[in-house]
């Protein structure tokens, strides 16, 4: 599980071109034969793939240079070298490619995709038929191929899911993931258990619902305490939150106003995120009032309770989160023929 790698930098090159072939025909019956060279082949292009099995960029951290196969070089008898195999590099979705030096972004896979020819191979050098003229029958020139392109990238990983569970640390994030679905994440009675997103799947009418426990916030997250913003980007790609309060908690009436002001302050898109709060372990003494409490604090907010550990409530809450996906469903359909972009799919 501490495997998971959400950055890269890596170089990727193209192939280079192979070179043209100075030569003539030496045939038995063919004294002055004339020029034969072949093309060089042309290099091979730098591709990235988008697979869907793909979760991490861990295969991006063991192998960071990444070049496709050379064209080969043109031969006699007008035979032309052959293409370069291409370097095809998959990645997984919510990808992003920016310029290393730069930081531009190049690609964003969520918005496109398909699979991305980023570099293209160099051209193969001309054979010396190429050059054949009246006033030259023996042309002996021949052009060697063009060199390939090098560039360095970083690549970023933005998880996808239609629902992100955001909460302090050991809110119960894990546990609810738990419940609803087959993910297994680390679960333990102490703060900072989760050290990665985990993405599990729960299926209701046939709906698959993706659902991601980010790694705890703390106050001061967005300017990097704790885990820091590199688990607050992941939130930016889900199209809505779960905030998880800890009712037994004594900070649990500013939980959510200082877990929204993080979010606000990474980035003003997350605040405007469909929401549900959930008040967790309702199991406990004293979090029946508290949930009350909680309700009447942010009277204008769907809030809910549970339990994972005797499963009050988790039932409504499953419902209660099939409605708000199916919701952005048809807000998003509805943005897609107007040509507006989701806003959830917005950095």
């Amino acid at each position: 599980m501490n495997t998971f790698a959400d950055e890269a930098v890596i170089e990727v090159s193209s192939g280079n071109g192979g070179n043209g072939c100075a030569a003539f025909r030496r045939e038995k019956y063919v004294p002055m034969g004339g020029p034969s060279g072949g093309d060089g082949g042309r290099g091979g292009d730098i591709i990235f793939t988008v697979r869907k099995n793909l979760r991490t960029l861990s295969q991006l951290r063991y192998k960071q240079h990444f070049k496709a196969e050379n064209g080969r070089d043109g031969e006699g008898s007008e035979r032309y070298g052959r293409k370069g195999e291409d370097m095809i590099i998959p990645v997984p979705p919510g990808t992003v490619l920016k310029d290393y030096e730069t930081g531009n972004v190049i690609r964003d896979f969520v918005k496109n995709p398909e699979d991305f020819t980023f570099l293209k191979g160099g051209n193969g050098g001309w054979g010396n038929v190429h050059f054949k003229s009246s006033v030259n029958q023996a042309p002996r020139k021949a052009l060697p191929g063009q060199i390939g392109e090098t560039r360095r990238l970083r690549v970023e990983l933005q998880v996808m899911a239609d629902i992100g569970f955001v909460g302090f640390p050991n809110a119960g994030k894990s546990s609810l993931l738990d419940r609803f679905t087959n993910a297994r994440p680390k679960i333990a009675p102490y703060p900072f258990t989760t050290k990665i997103p985990n993405l599990g799947v729960l299926t209701m009418r046939e709906r698959d619902i993706i659902l991601a426990d980010i790694p705890g916030l703390i106050e001061g997250a967005s300017n990097g305490a704790g885990l820091g913003i590199r688990f607050l980007k992941h939130i930016s790609r889900t199209a809505g939150l779960l905030f998880l309060i800890d009712l037994s908690e004594d900070n649990y009436l500013e939980a959510f106003g200082i877990l929204s002001a993080e979010l606000g302050n990474f980035s003003p898109v997350l605040p405007e995120k469909k929401r549900i709060i959930l008040g967790t372990k309702l199991d406990l003494e004293c979090t029946g009032e508290r949930l009350l409490e909680l309700k009447k604090a942010y009277p204008n907010e769907e809030i809910l309770g549970l339990s994972v550990f005797s499963g009050e409530g988790l039932d409504e809450v499953k419902e209660a989160v099939f409605k708000m996906v199916i919701a952005m469903d048809e807000e998003n359909e509805a943005k897609d023929q107007k040509g507006i972009p989701s806003k959830h799919w917005m950095d």
